[in-house]
This record gives structure tokens, sequence and C-alpha cells, in this order.
């Protein structure tokens, strides 16, 4: 099974944060960039639980990538709750077994990683690999598994910084030297409101697209693939204000 997605060296990447059941953010975003020529939408995992849409925001996602396969779906920890249970799972907590088994099984076969020229896009930290094929070997629940899902950054000195109620941290060091090992320059995330947006000299992008949490953290990213990406000033960073965008 490939976890790792890359990308093609051709046409447009747009970058979506966790969505948290915000359906009509969703929806404004796939059907604005998924029908343009060479583009790929690239969501970065969490699409279900805190917001009110759950349900339909994710089903609104599984139909429009049947058509659709350049809208990439990547796995979130809270896809990962059959695994690893996470607060809040009002989603997970909402299905009845039918279901819990359907989606189940959808979200522990989405891929973990995108990559691109000089980029890297995933849910929470990077694993500490040697090289970036090694994410088609990430085992559940393992260490690199864990990062993927649950790592966060800090803007702070240092590797591995500690863990806060199962949430590993990492800082400069760490994010350095892994992202020297695996060649890239970027990593786009999300998972972690309290990081800042830029971190590392600009190498560190934390966004989020949902209002879960608050208007002001509705964005996405996007930025060309046909050059490499050496920082956060390589991509375009929008707010996304529903009432200046089409539905």
């Amino acid at each position: 099974m490939d976890r790792l997605i890359t990308l093609p060296s051709k046409g447009t990447a747009v970058f979506v944060g966790d969505t948290h059941g915000d359906y009509k953010s969703a929806r404004v975003i796939v059907k604005n960039f998924i029908g343009k020529k060479d583009y790929y939408v690239i969501m970065l995992g969490d699409y279900v639980d805190r917001g009110e849409d759950s349900q339909k925001n994710i089903e609104f996602l599984i139909e429009t990538q049947k058509e659709h396969p350049n809208l990439i779906l990547l796995a979130g920890n809270h896809e990962m709750f059959p695994l690893r249970e996470c607060s809040p799972a009002d989603f997970w907590d909402s299905l009845d077994k039918e279901n819990f088994e359907r989606y189940k099984n959808f979200f522990l076969n989405l891929p973990f990683a995108v990559s691109g020229r000089g980029f890297i896009a995933l849910h929470g930290a990077l694993p500490d690999i040697e090289k970036i094929e090694d994410i088609n070997d990430i085992k559940p629940c393992g260490a690199g598994w864990t990062r993927i899902f649950w790592g966060d950054f800090r803007d702070k000195e240092g590797d591995y910084l500690g863990d806060f109620l199962g949430r590993p941290k990492f800082g400069r060091d760490y994010f350095t030297r892994v992202m020297e090992k695996i060649g890239k320059n970027v990593l786009i995330r999300g998972h972690d409101p309290a990081a800042p947006e830029k971190m590392y000299g600009n190498r560190c992008l934390t966004i989020f697209t949902s209002s879960a949490f608050g208007p002001k953290k509705r964005k996405i990213a996007v930025c060309s693939l046909e050059k490499e990406m050496r920082t956060i000033d390589d991509m375009e960073i929008i707010s996304l204000d529903l009432q200046e965008i089409s539905i």
C-alpha cells in the first residue's frame, strides 16, 4: 500500500487544512478548484469531529474523489480513531456498527503524505526516517505513525521536546535534521492550532480550513508544481471568505 503520493512537476497544488465538519468550506474549495486543468487539491486530514456537518463533509469528499482523482485525501488523527481514540469524537460516537466499520475501512487506507518539488505535506509532525520513501513502510501505531498523526512542532531550539498527553513535541533541530535527510525544504501541515502559522525561517506552514477554529484560521495555500519550493514565500496563502467565493 502506497502511503506516499508523489505529485507531478506540472500544474498547481491547493493545500487545505483540517476542515473538521466544515462542509461549506470544503465544498467551496473543491468546487472552485477541482475542475481546473492540472490542479491538485490536497486535504491534510481531520475531516470529522468538532463541526456540525462531519458526515456530510466526508461523504461529499468521498463522492467527489470517485470522479476526480486529483482530490487527494490524507489521513489525520481523527481518521485514525479506530486505532487510537481522540477527543472530541462526536462523529464516531454517532455511528452505528455498520457505518463505523465502513468509515474505518475507508480511513485506514488513506495515504499519509504528499511529496512535491521541495516540499512534503502531511497532518502532524515528520517521522524520523532516512529517506522520504520510508513513509510507505510506516506501521500503524508505531513511532513514525504517532509522529505523523499526533506530533507537534514548537518554535524552539532542540530536537525531541517531550510528550504532553500523548502528543510528542519537536523543535527546530529535529525539523532541520529530518528535512535534510529527506531532501525537502518546506513542510505543509495542520493538526495543531497552538502552533504559529510560520516557523523555522519560513519553512514550516501550519494551516487550518475550519470554522471550528474561528474565521481567521480558515485558510488555504496554493503553489506551482513547476519550480522547487524553497520557502513558504513560494506559496500564496489565501484567507477563505465564503461571501467572496462562489458556491
